[in-house]
C-alpha cells in the first residue's frame, strides 16, 4: 500500500494507472499534475485523481510513489522540475516506449537519487488518448518491461516488480539497450510502416477511392496508424538508430520479394511467404525473456 501517488501526466496511461491502483487498494491518495487544467479537472471529476497540483514539483511533494506519464521527449524537463523534492525513499517510474534516452536523462538529472528510478515500459495502450479514455483494465494481463541500471536500488526495483504484478501484469527485465533494439523491430518499425502506407495511399490522386474499397485486413494492418502523432514522433526520433537499422533490414526483405515478383519467380516468392506465414503461426504474444 502506498500513501500517495504523485501523477505527472493525467492522460490515458497515467489515468489508467491511477484508476488501477485505486481499484486494487494500492494507494490512498492521488495528486495529479497536467499542463492542461481542463485535463486535471476532468481527472478529478472521473475520480482518477483526488487533488490537482499546480506544478509537477508539488505533485511530488509528500508522495511515496511517482509516475511520469509524459512523452519521452519531456522526461528530462519533467525530472528537472521535480528533482528538488525527490528522495531515496520514493519509487519513481515512467511508462515510456523508449528506455535508453529516458535512462540517460535520469542519470543526468537525478544523480545521487538515481537509485529511486525504475524505468518501465507497459506493453499496452489505445489508439485514442486523453484521460477520458482512462481504463483501470488497461494494464491487466499485459507485459511490463523493467529496465533497471547498475545504480537502481534493489529495494525500489522489488517494490516496482511487486506493484506491477499486483495489477495482474507479466513482468520482464531487460537492459535499456536490449529493450530499444527489440522494440525498434516489433513496435516502432510497424508503426513507421503503417504511417508510411497510409501516407502513400492517401497522397495518391485516387487514394480516397482506394481507401473506400479497403476491408478488414487493411483495417487491422493499419490500426496503429491512428496513433497520436506527437507521441509517436518523439518515440521514433528517440530510438532513431535502432529504428533505422531495423528499417534497412525490412527494406532488404521487401526488395527481395519485389525482385521475385519482377522476375516472375513464383516458387521463390511462395517460399518466402511460407517462411513468414510459419513464423506468424508460431508466434506467441507475451513470450518475453525473464
Amino acid at each position: 500500500m502506498f500513501e500517495q501517488l504523485g501523477l505527472i501526466g493525467c492522460g490515458l496511461m497515467g489515468g489508467s494507472f491511477a484508476l488501477a491502483l485505486k481499484r486494487a487498494g494500492l494507494v490512498k491518495r492521488v495528486v495529479g499534475y497536467s499542463k492542461s487544467p481542463s485535463t486535471t479537472q476532468r481527472a478529478i471529476s472521473m475520480g482518477v485523481i483526488d487533488v490537482e497540483a499546480p506544478s509537477a514539483l508539488l505533485a511530488v511533494s509528500g508522495a511515496d510513489i511517482v509516475l511520469l506519464a509524459v512523452p519521452v521527449a519531456a522526461t528530462e524537463a519533467t525530472l528537472k522540475a521535480i528533482r528538488h523534492l525527490v528522495t531515496k525513499e520514493m519509487l519513481i517510474m515512467d511508462v515510456g516506449s523508449t528506455k535508453r534516452d529516458v535512462v540517460d536523462a535520469a542519470r543526468r538529472v537525478l544523480r545521487e537519487n538515481i537509485g529511486s528510478f525504475v524505468p518501465c515500459h507497459p506493453i499496452t495502450g489505445k489508439e485514442v488518448s486523453g484521460v477520458e479514455n482512462a481504463d483501470p483494465d488497461l494494464y491487466s494481463g499485459r507485459q511490463v518491461i523493467l529496465t533497471p541500471i547498475d545504480r537502481t536500488s534493489p529495494q525500489q526495483y522489488a517494490r516496482a516488480l511487486k506493484l506491477w504484478e499486483s495489477l495482474g501484469c507479466q513482468v520482464s527485465k531487460m537492459t535499456p539497450d536490449a529493450h530499444d533494439a527489440a522494440f525498434a523491430a516489433v513496435s516502432h518499425l510497424p508503426h513507421l510502416i503503417a504511417f508510411a502506407l497510409m501516407q502513400a495511399i492517401s497522397s495518391q490522386e485516387q487514394g480516397g477511392e482506394h481507401l473506400a474499397l479497403a476491408g478488414p485486413g487493411f483495417r487491422d494492418f493499419t490500426r496503429i496508424a491512428a496513433s497520436e502523432p506527437k507521441i509517436w514522433r518523439d518515440i521514433l526520433m528517440a530510438n532513431r538508430n535502432e529504428l533505422l537499422a531495423q528499417s534497412k533490414i525490412f527494406q532488404r526483405a521487401l526488395n527481395a520479394m519485389e525482385a521475385m515478383i519482377e522476375s516472375g519467380n513464383a516458387e521463390a516468392l511462395e517460399g518466402l511467404i511460407g517462411q513468414a506465414s510459419e513464423a506468424r503461426a508460431n508466434w506467441r504474444m507475451g513470450a518475453a525473456a525473464k
